[in-house]
């Protein structure tokens, strides 16, 4: 991984995807601003290209045409791979992956964007390379109204998972909710067995961990649990067990939780309920339908998730940031094995800021037509770009302020002053802290007011 100071701003004269030709123009082009050195694609090298399939469609309107806004668009996909292929000498391969949200369909995603034939185009004009497209996922849940009422056993990673044990690096090192860590599924004893004390596991996929090119495509969303998801939060989709991923602590800020924001009754009568649910159906999963028509009634009293802050999905969560933080260490210094890497891979981000999200976000959120390519050699710098572009002042985001002051396998080797941007539009080069963006994300309702780039909204 390179400096990762610099990063690529490109305006692509498009707010849609209708011009294929212009996308995949401004994608080159951000990737050529960065003027990546020649031996960054080595010979025969296995690229893998990680986009963000988090669902298959907006939440609110399921259907094939409600996707462009929550998902990489394949243009942009391809546009990547197209680049990485014609780099690959004597060829090689390009892997194209993720590990979608465990309740969406791959089978749709694949429907939806084209996927297949996007791979079909690719292998016709690339004949020497080879190209993949995987759903790391080793299973598939069906949800009714947000309940797991069944389990479908997948194939998952061909070269199967690999266990990384961060333990005393780890970022929840001396942090408070120890037991009471919330993962993504209603066990969790699993979750608080992988991190306790200093023993902080992760169980990941081992196709992105063994890259030797790792290209990370993820889409410019609003993000309820960490603010904003780009480069760095991603990475939950390499994940090959997420109930591994704390999201969020039970609880209220009174005992050291952030589940709810306030200990209100209300709160502390759902907390309860929902912790005695919660370890039935552990116990006794065959009875999770059961639950699907008890929800919708304890909707009607304790309100829709939409409108009520709840399960961390506020700006006081003190727990997913420390997940992302800790998956970006694990691929970038530990290898497909699970031990310390002897260099740090090769990195790129992406970002697909053509549509992007805004509100509820990352599954419903509303589409901003925005017209941008980021890209750039450093997660966290990519992030900080997409944040400025946003209209959010990165010392208000946990996730990206603390970034910079992590105390062990620390991977930023830079100040927010260094971050410099590149453009084809003049007036977007230079110093980011000199960039004003001509964009105004609206937050996630539980971030609303608490990440807003104060500055700006004063002058505007």
């Amino acid at each position: 991984m390179t400096n990762g100071r610099q990063v690529s701003l490109v305006d692509t004269g498009q707010t849609d995807y209708r011009d294929a030709e212009s996308i995949r123009r401004a994608v080159i082009r951000s990737l050529e601003l960065l003027n990546l050195p020649s031996d960054f694609f080595p010979e025969r090298a296995r690229v893998v290209l990680k986009p963000n399939w988090v669902k298959e469609h907006d939440e609110r309107r399921p259907g094939p045409d409600s996707w462009e806004h929550v998902v990489t668009h394949p243009l942009v996909i391809e546009a990547v791979a197209s680049f990485a292929a014609e780099r690959l000498k004597r060829g090689g391969t390009v892997v194209i992956c993720d590990a979608p949200q465990t309740d969406s369909s791959f089978r749709r995603i694949r429907e939806y964007c084209g996927l297949d034939a996007m791979i079909t185009r690719l292998s016709m004009n690339f004949p020497d390379v080879s190209f993949e497209l995987l759903d790391l996922r080793p299973e598939e849940w069906n949800a009714v109204d947000g309940v797991t009422v069944s389990k479908t056993i997948l194939d998952g990673d061909p070269l199967g998972s690999t266990q990384v044990s961060l333990n005393e690096a780890s970022e929840f090192v001396g942090y408070g909710g120890e037991g009471r860590l919330y993962g993504a599924s209603f066990n969790m004893d699993e979750t608080n067995l992988r991190h306790r004390g200093t023993t902080h596991e992760y169980l990941l996929c081992r196709t992105p961990m063994e890259a030797d090119v790792f290209i990370n495509i993820p889409k410019l969303k609003t993000h309820k649990k960490v603010g904003l998801t780009c480069a760095l939060k991603n990475l939950v989709g390499i994940n090959a067990n997420k109930n591994w991923l704390p999201h969020h602590t039970e609880g209220t800020p009174d005992d050291g939780g952030d589940q709810f924001p306030a200990n209100t009754s209300k709160a502390r009568l759902e907390h309860q309920w929902m912790g005695r649910i919660k370890r039935f159906l552990t116990e006794n999963p065959v009875w999770s339908r059961l639950f699907v028509p008890l929800k919708k009634v304890g909707r009607l009293y304790f309100g829709d998730t939409g409108r009520v802050v709840r399960s961390g999905n506020w700006h006081g969560n003190d727990t997913c940031w420390r997940m992302v933080l800790d998956l970006n260490k694990c691929l970038l210094f530990y290898n497909g094995e699970g031990n310390r890497r002897s260099s740090p891979p090769k990195y790129l981000a992406v970002v697909d800021g053509i549509i992007g999200g805004e509100g509820n976000g990352p599954m419903a959120p509303d589409p901003v037509g925005c017209g941008v390519v980021i890209a750039g050699t450093h997660p966290l710098a990519v992030d900080m770009v997409a944040a400025r572009v946003m209209g959010f002042d990165y010392r208000r985001i946990k996730l990206l302020a603390n970034a910079f002051s992590m105390q062990k396998l620390n991977f930023v080797n830079f100040t927010a002053e260094d971050i410099e941007i590149l453009s084809n539009c003049s007036s977007w080069q230079g110093p980011l802290h000199q960039f004003v963006s001509p964009f105004s994300f609206q937050p996630h309702f539980g971030w609303t007011g608490a990440i807003e780039d104060t500055v700006r909204v004063t002058n505007e």
